[in-house]
């Protein structure tokens, strides 16, 4: 259909005439015509229209129409060739090398020429069969990566488009080439003696080892062509950098000296000289030769044969360590399994027995989603140990958050205060006034995302109430921000949180989404924590570094053998109302590592903020036979080890299974050790040092009882961490991606058909597109948060160690919602490759997510209105909704210039006099001095 074909029209008497034109279907001409008396030679015109039905095709003399049927034929058009993979597609400068085209529809192409796009040079093809032409690689004069070109029938190749347009004289490049050569410098040879002059006897056999200096040109015996003046030389065997060149027949030659030549292509190396000499003296070298190699085999044998027996020892002791190591990791994961899950139905029953999942309330979830950086800063000081007026027992949080507490004005404020913000409040309900104020703050260069987000919580915050005003502002601002993307890169959208809108769909999630993930999420996701829990806990964990013998993450990997075994001690808690309970410890474990596990094991019921930290109990060993003792981290007792103070542990004070121990709160704070992560690594150690692999050349032989292996022969323990934690990470996976009695979330379905439906009214059919905006609304944008972040929904304690290992999780849920397919190879990051083989099942149960969730009946405006309604009116005066909007008036003034002149420029709001209420507001606000009790 392209064109190009040369065709020959016969008949009588064609030369006749000063005018001929050859009509295709009466509206194309035929070109390139060449006649005779008998011929008429020409080169047919692409076709018109895609179809393959016949064309007429006739012959116009001297500008007369073609009259009856009879001066016609019909031509018939078929489909474009297709070209599918060129190899190789790699050639030397000097060109030559024979590039191999498949694809199919070649039975149509009467002439190929391959061409260089960014110069002149080029070459024929020659057509093998209808799937196959070979063409030879053109020359070129830079070694890197070129665009090539195909011109079949002298029209140029542009793919799978319906018409191949330009030929070899049009000088467009502003095309885009489908192929691509990379050109290297052409092969370097020698002689592997690296002489340059061969002395042979003639009538005798010759045998050449050439070697190839090494490249990337993956070069085959077939492209080297050896000859030795005008002789040529047999390939044998060839490897990457090196092969045989052998004369079967003798060589003899008048000449005394023969060139020898490699070519490849079109290059030609002259490498050596072959040098005629008389037969007595090749005798007499012959025999010496002999003896020579007669002595180095039979040396050689004996050095291979001991080399061999060494090798076939190492191997089989190789092969055993590997058995014993494959041994091993299964043990440990089958054990690990089975004990994990018996803790964890014991756990599950206690759960179901006690107080339950330690959910936060619904406005402690908000505000540490809405403000996570906020509320960690007012929690720190709640984090940190309390030691006075602290009474026994657990202890009960307080609100720290301002936007949870009541809003308190000092005495002096003026009436009209509350009157400004109440009209401020008003302005804020109106969908026009709050739009522009968003596109007028924005547009401001010093309008910082963090400042975007803070405003996005806040106006989350005040229009809590009104969520079905809300929603629709939200929508609104999305269809500005789709329409932007949309003329830009339409997958972008929604990949991070860097506008006001996005932030609110970010907090419009976490709102409709709270209830399914406390009823549907909350139990998998706190079974995955404590199971994570509880499998780092069951090896040795480093206080210091807070690497462990079981985690997900490499980077807190403890990559020594720490030998290790489990004690169960007996515990009594003073003050704390319950039995002595057996608790499970590490010998390896310091002193606060136990206090952690005993808190465990007592207060296990409890949300954690009602837990006493280990820095607030003492622990009291009671030794058979002897007086208790309170035990501590460093203590007179400690060792040094390389410069450094070696923490206390279990096996230090040589305490024995079955020990007995009370623990009691301290009475008031003493000079303790704090917590032990934040102890200086340049004084204390307690398993490993945290530059270990660094120090471990320069340790002396007093420490040669620790055996180092290799660090990465530990890598093996991920697995046996991942495959303990299988089970419960995909109980997660399934509650995330799963639709409870076949209806999903409103928020979800209601959020996903918005998607589509602007996808639609812009023209948007790619399915990957829309795959990537729901992906980065839902998953990416809540579930990888919450994973992320648990203790924004649990009342938990998340160790830095936990967060690694979750992060690991994060990532394995992102690549499941990824469309692109991973590129792993052994140099990829761990934390990708220990879920490699579980990632194509995620996707499809992603998919199957997407699908099932579009092909449901979509919802209402008046139903999604009234579950939106639902959800104020269930957590109402929950949110300080005053100091919200002072803080949003705060911004309002900052830019009081530049949102009056939006709301001047906008037809509508200019209408409804809305930039003079706006005025009105600050009047009132700014004629008052006040002060609030507390700051956001």
């Amino acid at each position: 259909r392209a064109g190009g074909t040369k065709v020959v029209l016969t008949g009588e008497n064609l030369n006749v005439g000063s005018r001929v034109r050859v009509k295709v279907n009466g509206t194309q001409e035929c070109t390139d015509l060449v006649r005779s008396e008998k011929n008429i030679k020409c080169t047919m015109p692409a076709a018109k229209y895609p179809k393959t039905e016949g064309v007429e095709v006739c012959v116009e003399f001297e500008e007369m129409p073609c009259q009856a049927s009879h001066s016609s034929v019909l031509y018939t058009y078929e489909k474009n060739p297709v070209l599918s993979e060129i190899k190789p597609q790699k050639s030397y400068l000097s060109g030559g090398r024979i590039i191999t085209v498949t694809g199919q529809g070649f039975d149509l192409v009467q002439n190929v020429y391959m061409k260089i796009k960014e110069s002149s040079r080029g070459a024929l093809c020659a057509v093998l069969s209808p799937t196959i032409f070979t063409c030879p690689s053109p020359q070129a004069f830079q070694a890197k990566k070129l665009d090539v070109d195909f011109y079949l029938n002298g029209v140029l190749y542009t793919g799978d488009s319906p018409e191949m347009q330009g030929g070899l004289e049009d000088e467009d490049d502003t095309h885009s080439s489908l192929f691509h050569l990379e050109y290297e410098v052409d092969p370097q040879f020698y002689i592997t003696s690296r002489e340059k002059l061969i002395r042979h006897h003639p009538g005798e056999p010759l045998t050449l080892i050439i070697n190839n200096e090494p490249n990337s040109l993956g070069l085959t015996p077939e492209e080297y062509k050896v000859t030795i003046g005008s002789i040529p030389c047999d390939i044998g065997y060839s490897t990457d950098q090196m092969f045989h060149c052998t004369v079967n027949g003798s060589l003899s030659s008048n000449e005394r000296e023969l060139l020898v030549t490699v070519q490849v292509g079109n290059f030609q190396q002259v490498i050596a000289k072959v040098q005629m000499r008389g037969s007595e003296l090749a005798i007499v070298v012959s025999i010496v030769v002999c003896s020579i190699l007669l002595l180095v085999c039979t040396v050689a044998l004996v050095v291979y044969c001991t080399k061999s027996r060494r090798a076939e020892r190492y191997w089989q002791k190789t092969l055993l360590q590997m058995e014993e190591m494959e041994s091993q990791i299964r043990d440990e994961i089958r054990k690990g399994f089975a004990e994990l899950q018996t803790d964890m139905t014991d756990l599950t029953k206690e759960l179901n027995r006690s107080q339950g999942i330690p959910f936060l309330e619904y406005k402690q979830f908000v505000t540490r989603t809405f403000f996570p950086k906020m509320c960690s800063d007012y929690e720190r000081s709640f984090v940190q140990p309390i030691y006075e007026n602290d009474t026994p027992g657990p202890r009960t949080p307080q609100e720290t958050h301002p936007l949870l507490q009541d809003w308190k004005s000092s005495n002096n404020i003026k009436p009209n205060m509350e009157e400004g913000i109440g009209l401020f409040s008003t302005l804020l309900n109106n969908k026009h006034f709050l739009v522009t104020f968003v596109h007028a703050l924005e547009q401001q260069k010093d309008f910082a995302v963090r400042d975007r987000c803070n405003l996005a919580s806040l106006l989350t915050l005040a229009l809590h109430g009104k969520l079905e005003y809300y929603t629709s502002i939200m929508k609104d601002l999305l269809v500005d921000l789709i329409d932007a993307s949309a003329s830009k890169n339409p997958k972008l959208m929604l990949r991070r949180t860097e506008s006001v809108v996005e932030k609110m769909l970010t907090n419009w999630m976490s709102i409709c989404m709270y209830s399914y993930l406390k009823e549907t999420v909350g139990e998998p996701f706190f079974l995955l924590l404590c199971a994570m829990k509880q499998q780092i806990n069951k090896g040795s964990t480093d206080a210091i570094t807070g690497k462990a013998r079981y985690t997900l993450n490499e980077e807190w990997l403890l990559r020594e053998n720490i030998e290790a075994k489990p004690l169960n001690i007996n515990v009594s808690f003073q003050g704390c109302g319950m039995d002595s309970l057996t608790v499970r410890v590490m010998n390896t474990d310091t002193i606060c590592q136990v206090k952690e596990k005993i808190l465990d094991a007592f207060y296990k019921n409890l949300p954690f903020s009602q837990w006493p930290r280990a820095e607030e109990v003492d622990l009291e060993w009671f030794p058979s036979g002897s007086n208790s003792r309170i035990l501590l981290d460093l203590d007179d007792t400690s060792v040094m080890e390389d410069g450094r103070k070696k923490l206390n542990t279990v096996i230090h004070f040589k305490i024995p299974d079955g020990a007995s121990f009370a623990m009691s709160l301290k009475d008031k704070r003493e000079n303790t050790l704090g917590r032990v992560k934040d102890l200086d690594t340049d004084k204390y150690v307690h398993l490993v040092h945290p530059n270990d692999e660094l120090m471990e050349t320069k340790k002396s032989h007093r420490h040669s009882h620790r055996k180092k292996v290799l660090p990465e022969i530990y890598l093996t323990r991920l697995l046996s961490t991942k495959g303990t934690l299988q089970k419960f990470l995909d109980d997660l996976f399934q509650a995330i991606l799963s639709i409870p009695q076949d209806r999903p979330p409103f928020a979800v379905k209601y959020f996903f058909d918005f998607l589509e439906e602007q996808a639609d009214k812009r023209g948007i059919s790619d399915p990957d597109t829309l795959h990537i905006w729901k992906t980065n609304s839902l998953p990416l944008r809540f579930w990888v948060n919450i994973l992320k972040n648990p203790q924004f929904v649990f009342d938990i304690d998340k160790s830095d160690h936990m967060d690694a290992c979750l992060s690991v999780i994060a990532q394995a849920f992102i690549d499941a919602c990824s469309i692109s397919d991973l590129q792993l190879g052994k140099d990829s990051p761990t934390n990708k490759l220990l879920y490699a083989k579980e990632i194509p099942e995620y996707k499809k149960t992603v998919q199957r997510y997407y699908q099932q969730i579009q092909e449901m009946m979509p919802l209402s405006e008046q139903e999604m209105n009234a579950h939106l309604a639902e959800e104020s009116r269930k957590y109402r005066n929950e949110f300080n909704t005053n100091l919200a909007l002072t803080e949003i008036y705060k911004y309002a003034k900052r830019y009081r210039t530049q949102v009056v002149n939006a709301l001047e420029a906008n037809p509508t709001t200019k209408r409804t006099q809305l930039q003079h209420k706006f005025e009105q507001v600050i009047a009132l606000v700014e004629d008052n001095i006040y002060e609030c009790s507390s700051e956001a």
